[in-house]
C-alpha cells in the first residue's frame, strides 16, 4: 500500500478529534446562553463530525492499491467525500436558517453570554489550527478530501466568529433579535461554501485536465525533445484524486529500431517523472511517414517561451 496515501488517514483522525472537542464546547456554550446563533454553530460542528468520519472512510479506500477491478487505484473515492460533505453543509445550513427564522418570530432572552463567548472562541481556535493543517497537507498531497475538510473547518471558524460578534452585540445592546439575524447570515454563507465544494468535487469526477502550469511544463519537456526527426501530438492529461495521467503520441522515422525509439521514450518519461513522480504516462509510438499517425484527437497545450 502506498505509504503517502496511508499516512493521510491520520489527518482524518485529527479532524475527527477536533470535531468531537468543538461539538462539546459549542453545545456547552449554547446550553448556558440559550443563543440560537450558538446553537447553529454547534449544528455545523455536527456536520464536521460526519464529514470527518466520511473523510476517514474515503481516505482509507483511496489508499488501497490497484486490484483486479480497479486497475488505476481508488483515488476517486476522495471526490465522493467532498461531494457528500457539500451536501451535509446544505443540510446544516437549512436547519440553521429555519431555527433562526423561528427565533426572529419569537425572540428570547440570553444568559451568561460572556462565558459562552469564551468557550466558543476556544472552539474556533481549535478549528482554525486544524483547518490550516488539513488544507496545507491536502494541497501538498493533492487530496480533495483533506482540502474540503480543511475549508469546511475554516467556514466553521468564520461561522463562530460571526456568531460571537452577534452574541457580543446582543450583550452590549440588549437587542435579542440580533442573535437569530446573525444565525441567518451564517446559514446563507454556509450554503455558498457547500455549493463550492459540490462544484469542485463534480469537476474532479469529470476527469478534469491538469492545471495549466503542469500541462505547460509537460509540453515544454516534449518541445525540448522535438527535432527534425521527432515530434509529438495529441497530448491529453487528467487528474484523478492524487493521481496524474498523461497520454501523448510520438512520431519518429519508420526506419528507427524499436530499441532506439524505446530509449528515447524512457528518457522523456524520466524527465516528466522528475517533475511529477507519481504521474502515469502513456507514450504511443508512431511512424511519421504513416498518414494514419495524424488522425488522433488533438489538444493544443501552450508551451511557455522565454520573455
Amino acid at each position: 500500500m502506498n505509504e503517502t496515501k496511508t499516512n493521510l488517514t491520520k489527518y482524518a483522525w485529527l479532524s475527527l478529534a477536533a470535531a468531537l472537542v468543538t461539538i462539546s464546547l459549542k453545545t456547552i456554550a449554547w446550553r448556558i446562553t440559550g443563543s440560537v446563533g450558538l446553537l447553529s454553530d454547534a449544528a455545523e460542528s455536527l456536520v464536521n463530525l460526519a464529514a470527518a468520519i466520511l473523510a476517514l472512510i474515503m481516505l482509507s479506500i483511496a489508499a488501497r492499491p490497484p486490484d483486479s477491478d480497479h486497475h488505476f487505484g481508488h483515488d476517486k473515492a476522495e471526490y465522493f467525500s467532498a461531494a457528500v460533505e457539500g451536501v451535509l453543509i446544505f443540510v446544516a445550513a437549512t436547519v440553521i436558517i429555519v431555527t433562526a427564522i423561528a427565533r426572529i418570530m419569537n425572540p428570547q432572552p440570553l444568559e451568561s453570554l460572556s462565558i459562552g463567548i469564551v468557550i466558543s472562541s476556544i472552539a474556533a481556535a481549535i478549528n482554525g489550527v486544524v483547518g490550516i493543517v488539513l488544507i496545507r497537507v491536502g494541497k501538498k498531497h493533492r487530496s480533495p478530501t483533506l482540502v474540503a475538510d480543511g475549508r469546511h473547518l475554516w467556514t466553521d471558524v468564520i461561522t463562530t466568529v460571526g456568531v460571537i460578534v452577534g452574541v457580543a452585540l446582543v450583550w452590549i445592546t440588549k437587542w435579542e433579535i440580533l442573535d437569530p439575524i446573525v444565525a441567518l447570515i451564517v446559514g446563507i454563507n454556509i450554503i455558498i461554501t457547500g455549493f463550492r465544494l459540490v462544484r469542485e468535487s463534480t469537476r474532479g469526477l469529470m476527469d478534469i485536465t491538469l492545471p495549466d502550469d503542469e500541462n505547460a511544463a509537460i509540453a515544454q519537456i516534449l518541445a525540448d525533445h522535438s527535432n527534425e526527426d521527432v515530434s509529438f501530438h495529441g497530448l491529453r492529461t487528467r487528474l484523478s484524486g492524487r493521481q496524474r495521467f498523461a497520454i501523448v503520441d510520438i512520431l519518429v522515422p519508420g526506419e528507427w529500431t524499436v530499441r532506439h525509439s524505446h530509449d528515447l521514450i524512457e528518457e522523456i518519461e524520466e524527465a516528466i517523472k522528475a517533475l511529477y513522480p507519481e504521474i502515469l504516462i502513456q507514450i504511443h509510438l508512431e511512424p511519421k511517414e504513416d498518414p494514419r499517425a495524424y488522425g488522433d484527437f488533438h489538444v493544443e497545450v501552450p508551451i511557455p517561451t522565454d520573455p
